[in-house]
């Protein structure tokens, strides 16, 4: 009865009050034990957490009645949540919720509130329910009124899972469930814990000042603060942590859920939306969707890439001998350029293409023309063409620098000697050609 009377904060009520968070003067040193070692909080989580401080959530449950007896098996629970948006951002799975936890078993995370929570095959007997807001990492609001506790029963009561109200109650909430990246939280709630400085000012007095021990894989230590943690050092695959809420001579405080255990599970390099968040990979403009309903972000962003003009490609066409004849403005036939049988004669002819493959600019003025005639045309020329040589005019001028185009396109070896004296009878009324150093060949 003296233990009942001893601790601070207690009324006649059955109501809970969560432990004041402790001034910042108290706080312990960091941990370091074994592999594990306490880390500040991840940058982008800061940042976070104190857009939300602005929040003091109060929380109740409307359904079951404490010490309520239902005659289901199933049971509807209602929640009342003020002063704190509860959501669950769909893109990236989180959101500010409520940790609901049934007797001591892991919590449920709830993201609506405006349908009732569903609990099926509870066993008969005596149930309770704990309920508080969290933020979208699964760190608790510690401030009076964020946490409500009710007691029911199924059919029947029963002894077990019924905390003591006045008594000191703790509250395992993290860690819990699998993980992808470290530092990972450990974090708990508190009810009914006097002060530091009330339990430590008379040391003959019955109030008994408290700790919470933690172990790790073993790994034990001594927390007195009530604030979460970050730690780093957890074993790839499988680890376990205890939680338990002890007195000053460490032994434990007697209370229905004051030690508890819990197994989860570290992979490394998880993609996982926390994952992302403890490594600070998320952009903050995106991050901050978490803690505001009315920000979305798109599903699966993709890089978008600048739009590229292509240019349509010229096709390049090699114009044939007969292309290259119909293009100019000659009125010879196109039969009378088509490719003779080659003569025995005719190789000292082809012998000389290599010069006449040698590209010419031609100019305004006729005289520019003798170079770009193919040498295919040096051999004897008419006389009908040569008496008429002397005659010059503009028109004249513009047909020969057309023909000499067309025929530097034209395969020398695909010229006769009958087509270049068709060609040059149509020439012959209009065009000064100049036939360059005569050579002879000898006709059949």
């Amino acid at each position: 009865m003296v233990l009942l009377l001893s601790w601070p904060l207690i009324g006649c009520t059955d109501r809970l009050v969560a432990s004041p968070p402790p001034s910042l003067t108290t706080a312990s040193a960091p941990v370091a034990i074994g592999k594990l070692a306490e880390v500040p909080p991840p940058p982008l989580l800061q940042e976070l957490g104190r857009s939300l401080d602005q929040y003091q959530p109060q929380v109740k449950i409307l359904n079951p009645q404490p010490e309520e007896v239902l005659k289901d098996t199933t049971v509807s629970i209602k929640l009342a949540v003020q002063d704190l948006p509860i959501f669950q951002n769909p893109d990236l799975q989180m959101g500010p919720h409520i940790h609901l936890i049934v007797d001591n078993q892991p919590y449920q995370a709830i993201y609506n509130l405006d349908e009732p929570i569903i609990l099926k095959d509870l066993t008969a007997g005596t149930h309770t329910l704990r309920v508080f807001p969290v933020r979208p990492w699964h760190e608790s609001f510690k401030n009076d009124g964020a946490f409500a506790q009710t007691t029911f029963h199924v059919l029947t009561k029963t002894e077990d899972n019924r905390p003591d109200p006045p008594l000191p109650l703790l509250t395992y909430s993290r860690p819990k469930g699998s993980y992808g990246a470290e530092p990972i939280l450990l974090d708990f709630y508190l009810t009914n814990a006097p002060l530091h400085l009330i339990a430590q000012e008379n040391p003959e007095d019955a109030i008994a000042d408290w700790r919470i021990r933690v172990t790790i894989n073993n790994e034990s230590f001594m927390l007195d603060k009530w604030q979460p943690i970050y730690l780093t050092g957890f074993e790839k695959g499988q680890n376990w942590v205890k939680l338990e809420f002890i007195d000053e001579q460490g032994n434990l405080v007697p209370n229905a859920f004051n030690s508890t255990v819990r197994v989860i599970d570290y992979a490394p390099n998880g993609q996982d939306t926390l994952s992302q968040l403890v490594r600070g990979e998320l952009p903050l403009e995106v991050a901050k969707s978490l803690i505001n309903p009315d920000i979305s972000v798109p599903q699966n962003p993709q890089k978008v890439e600048p739009p590229t003009i292509s240019l349509p490609r010229e096709e390049e066409t090699v114009p044939s001998s007969t292309d290259a004849i119909e293009a100019s403005p000659l009125s010879t036939p196109t039969d009378a350029i088509e490719e003779p049988p080659i003569s025995e004669e005719l190789p000292p002819v082809a012998a000389e293409t290599d010069e006449s493959e040698t590209a010419v600019s031609p100019t305004s003025e006729s005289s520019s023309t003798d170079s770009s005639i193919p040498e295919a045309l040096t051999s004897p020329v008419p006389e009908n063409i040569s008496s008429n040589s002397s005659i010059e005019n503009e028109n004249s001028s513009s047909m020969t620098k057309k023909t000499t185009e067309a025929l530097e396109e034209t395969k020398p070896s695909e010229i006769d000697s009958t087509s270049i004296n068709s060609l040059h009878n149509d020439l012959s009324h209009g065009n000064e050609i100049s036939a360059g150093p005569e050579k002879t060949t000898h006709n059949p």
